[in-house]
């Protein structure tokens, strides 16, 4: 299964690295990566692979929470086909 991880909050060192960190931990893999930054924000979307991860995903979704929010930060993560019938026009 595959989730989508947004991240949105005033830029700092070590964001992707934090983030990186925290989806490891629980055996999940980076599929695909986008960041920017505009006028001192930092924005960043993840495509993330769920296969090996053995811990239920609202866990998962309280950590990368928690983690955001110890930091600043918005950090949010969505099931791929959740994501996308949201989008759909």
């Amino acid at each position: 299964m595959k989730a989508i991880v947004t991240v949105v909050g005033k830029d700092q060192v070590g964001i992707i690295a934090g983030v990186c960190n925290t989806l490891a931990a629980y055996e999940i893999n980076v599929l695909d990566i986008s960041q920017t930054i505009m006028e001192g924000y930092f924005t960043m979307m993840m495509v993330v692979d769920l296969t090996l991860c053995q811990e239920p995903f609202d866990r998962l979704r309280t950590a990368l929470k928690e983690y955001g929010e110890g930091r600043g930060l918005s950090v949010r993560i969505q099931r791929e086909d959740i994501f996308d019938a949201m989008h759909k026009l």
